[in-house]
């Protein structure tokens, strides 16, 4: 018996005890991939394989040796309980990984993302059951690029000005959900905007109803701007859920390929983004999803630990082939 550190959801870790096995005969495959062994667990490969990225990009600054070092750690090891009964390949769940949760950490990034969306998946079906005859509205907010190094500055005034916009008598939604997304110009700027889902009440779409131009303007004197941003706003057709944007809303908050793309944009990225909350609610759905805009306690979702699984697999991060392979414990 050994043991396989797990997330505490408290920046540490703790030990679960494990049992070597070796059953990849038992998938009926010679491969000891994971990818291949459980196609739908190939995304693993994809974001450790960039965190190897961010990693050196970490270990080039002295400012950021802390992170490189948790983020070289984290997931190197993943514990997998298999699915009995499940027809020809086994299906396998994820029962035990160390995460650093270092923001701009690709996995944790990736794994924060689900555990968001799982609580707003299954929350957001109690609200549309209470509030039947409400509206929704997916309202992207931006404004001109700026330079990386003034984005703290931008982003505080980007939500100072969407809190006045949600006192102005204008402001018909009685409860959003707000994200954040940054990603880069391609003169190395930096690309700041609000992603939001907005309950409005039925009202709305009648003698309170506000054209993109009526957006525009409220955005752009709220921003304080002497242009015109761009305003995207859309509504959910009647009849339809508000599910289908949560993808959109509570994606990562910086693409992957721009923490890769320019070493010192990302780690300028880094400093300005330092403790600043990305996810934010309000209105009546504050009541409903307050929990979004808190680090999730653990990074393995409840739906993905299963009781009664029928052993367990391993898989080691490979580096040189950019792939887990399952391993001995």
């Amino acid at each position: 018996m050994s043991a396989l550190s797990r997330d505490d959801g408290a920046g540490g870790s703790f030990c679960v005890p494990i049992l070597t096995s070796n059953l990849i005969s038992e998938q009926g495959s010679n491969s000891s991939y994971l990818c291949d062994l459980s196609p739908k667990d190939k995304s693993w490969d994809k974001h450790r394989s960039t965190a190897d990225s961010v990693q050196n990009h970490y270990f080039h600054s002295q400012d950021f040796q802390k992170y490189a070092r948790r983020v070289s750690e984290c997931s190197q090891l993943l514990e997998f309980g298999i699915v009995p009964n499940n027809a020809a390949k086994r299906k396998l769940k994820l029962t035990g990984a160390r995460f650093c949760r270092v923001r701009h950490c690709p996995v944790c990034q990736w794994r924060r993302s689900l555990m968001w969306k799982s609580k707003a998946y299954k929350v957001l079906p109690k609200i549309v059951e209470q509030y039947p005859k409400h509206r929704w509205l997916f309202l992207t907010l931006t404004l001109r690029n700026c330079s990386v190094s003034d984005l703290r500055v931008v982003l505080q005034e980007m939500n100072k000005a969407f809190k006045r916009m949600t006192m102005r008598k204008v402001w018909s939604s009685i409860g959003w959900l707000k994200s954040i997304e940054v990603t880069c110009g391609r003169d190395g700027s930096a690309h700041p905007h609000f992603h939001c889902l907005l309950m409005v009440p039925p009202t709305y779409f009648g003698k309170n109803y506000m054209k993109q131009a009526d957006w525009v303007d409220l955005w752009r004197s709220c921003m304080k701007l002497d242009y015109n941003p761009i305003v995207d706003v859309r509504a959910v057709k009647r009849g339809q859920q508000p599910m289908q944007l949560i993808p959109e809303i509570l994606k990562y908050c910086t693409k992957e390929s721009d923490m890769v793309g320019d070493r010192d944009w990302f780690l300028e990225l880094t400093r300005q983004m330092h403790k600043l909350r990305c996810v934010a609610t309000g209105g009546l759905l504050k009541n409903y999803l307050r929990e979004l805009e808190q680090e999730p306690d653990d990074l393995i979702g409840a739906d993905e630990l299963g009781e009664g699984l029928a052993g367990e697999l391993y898989f080691g991060w490979q580096c040189h082939v950019k792939r887990y392979k399952q391993v001995d414990i």
